[in-house]
């Protein structure tokens, strides 16, 4: 999939020196298939020289031309990505630090010992969820920078999602809620996506703020009960002479 990835991703790369008008449907979903695997080619934070280097291979293979290595280089590009990854992440955390600080020392902060930043700023007034119940949410989410990478608000259609089954930023945070309160949970990455983040959408290492309101505690439907077995009829009785 990561070989696919890459040598697709070459096309991407090779596009603007490609210019051409985008008349037939295939033309054009073929295009929106170059803009879809640079997503992925982002990820990798390719420096002008290695792009080129990955559109060399892509070509001479595509030309039929032998291979300036042997195939034992596929095994390394696992090795190439984590390092790729590794390190974007260290600068991604590097980058959030003043932000979190600052959003420990803000009035009604509290810093949780996993790192987690709770706020409320809305009181809510019912049950607080446990961690095994199904809660139904509101949230907004945001980088560092305030931009936005997902909101069921935007869409305007609140969530429902069992809350053991989702990051620990939010198995935790939401516990400390009430139904009809609001919250801002502020998640380093130890405890939202980690390193290896959500890609292409999140990226490793990376920081989330989620302005969340717990709507519901969602009860499980009790299931129906079995209607009861009709009463056997009894053999009809034959009458003795």
């Amino acid at each position: 999939m990561k070989k696919f990835i890459l040598a697709a991703a070459a096309l991407a790369v090779l596009a603007p020196a490609y210019a051409q008008e985008l008349n037939t449907e295939d033309e054009k979903t073929l295009y929106y298939l170059g803009r879809m695997v640079s997503r992925n080619l982002k990820q990798f934070n390719l420096t002008p020289g290695e792009g080129k280097l990955v559109v060399l291979g892509f070509s001479e293979s595509l030309d039929g031309k032998d291979s300036r290595v042997d195939e034992s280089y596929g095994q390394k590009i696992g090795e190439f990505i984590s390092k790729k990854q590794e390190a974007l992440a260290a600068e991604e955390k590097a980058k959030a630090k003043p932000f979190l600080d600052k959003a420990a020392k803000e009035r009604g902060a509290k810093r949780a010992k996993s790192g987690l930043i709770y706020k409320e700023t809305k009181r809510g007034k019912g049950a607080s969820p446990k961690a095994d119940d199904m809660v139904k949410v509101h949230y907004h989410g945001t980088f560092t920078d305030g931009k936005v990478f997902d909101s069921s608000v935007e869409r305007k259609q609140p969530a429902e999602f069992p809350l053991g089954a989702v990051i620990p930023c939010w198995t935790e945070g939401v516990q400390m809620m009430k139904i009809g309160g609001k919250a801002t949970l502020t998640c380093p990455s130890d405890i939202a996506y980690g390193d290896e983040g959500r890609p292409p959408f999140i990226p490793g290492g990376a920081t989330l703020i989620f302005d969340v309101e717990l709507l519901e505690i969602v009860k499980p439907e009790k299931p129906e009960a079995a209607p009861a077995p009709a009463p056997e009829k009894e053999a009809p009785k034959t009458e003795q002479k």
